[in-house]
């Protein structure tokens, strides 16, 4: 055989190899109820933060704990605690993206990642003007 291709068959078999890692990484969107059903895996959990609930955040005694209430898209309402400082629009926040897994020993949303949708800082042009 050549030499390259040896090493034409190498790419492709780590070609394959990342394609296959990537694919059994990869976490799902899901609600509450999916994701405290597979406490073992990662989920995307999609909605909206629950403003009549207490959030905690003290960063003079743990700067990366901030815990608040999460209603996901089927209406459930769970604790969440981000082991990560607030975000900085948190409050803006129309829509919120937890990355993490489920405890059910504590009955919370173990958050490593957090992605925030705020309202757009631009806006429609009437059409009058």
């Amino acid at each position: 055989m050549k030499k390259t291709s040896i090493l034409f068959i190498i790419v492709i078999a780590l070609s394959i190899g990342a394609l296959f890692s990537t694919l059994t990484d990869s976490s799902t969107y899901a609600d509450f109820n999916q994701a405290f059903s597979k406490t073992s895996q990662e989920f995307h959990v999609v909605g909206t933060w629950e403003k009549s609930l207490p959030i905690a955040y003290n960063p003079q005694v743990n700067a990366n704990l901030f815990s608040f209430y999460l209603k996901d898209q089927a209406g459930l309402i769970k604790k969440v605690d981000l082991y990560k400082t607030k975000p900085q629009d948190f409050d803006k926040s129309e829509q919120i993206v937890l990355i993490g897994k489920a405890n059910t020993e504590k009955d919370c949303f173990e958050a490593q990642e957090i992605l925030l949708k705020c309202p757009s800082k631009y806006n429609e042009v009437p059409e009058d003007l």
